[in-house]
């Protein structure tokens, strides 16, 4: 299970002909970027030739590469890059690891963690966790809350995650 962008069931559900294909591309040129990993979450949205990324990364050559990328897809003309660079922290990477073990430590969990790219994104920005993507079941999502909300150090927990239907 590699679904892992949000977005991209709304950019198809309102793609245009010829934009399925632009969708597509952008999705499988994000997927491969070398160093986009669970504690990143890239989003996008297509209109027209206009590709606007959304999302959260650590480093900022990967908010770089993203633009690059999708720029270079044929059919594209216009990127708008509102990525945003979550600010340095050892407090947050401390607890990036924390929540990563904690999540995929529960035997239900440990599925998610396979692939290249999980479709569980750990987003931490000032002890605040947010978790975005896609899971199979509302106990996977709840289990998932659960365990990052039982790290230490954590302020708050977004539980975006989606199940999947």
């Amino acid at each position: 299970m590699k679904t892992i962008l949000l977005l991209v069931f709304a950019a198809i559900g309102l793609a245009q002909p010829g934009q399925e294909k632009i969708v597509r591309e952008v999705r499988h040129e994000l997927v491969m970027l070398p160093y986009y990993g669970v504690f990143d979450n890239l989003a996008y949205r297509v209109d027209g030739a206009k590709v606007t990324l959304f999302g959260q990364v650590t480093r900022p050559t990967l908010k770089s590469d993203a633009e690059r990328v999708v720029k270079r897809i044929e059919g594209v003309e216009v990127v708008v890059n509102e990525i945003e660079v979550l600010p340095v922290s050892s407090m947050d990477d401390r607890i990036r690891r924390a929540v990563y073990r904690a999540i995929f430590s529960k035997p239900p969990l440990q599925r998610y963690q396979l692939g290249a790219v999980p479709p569980i994104h750990i987003i931490v920005k000032n002890g605040n966790v947010t978790l975005i993507g896609v899971v199979s079941t509302e106990s996977d999502k709840t289990i998932a809350g659960m365990a990052a909300n039982g790290v230490s150090g954590v302020f708050k927990v977004t539980n975006d995650l989606a199940v999947e239907k």
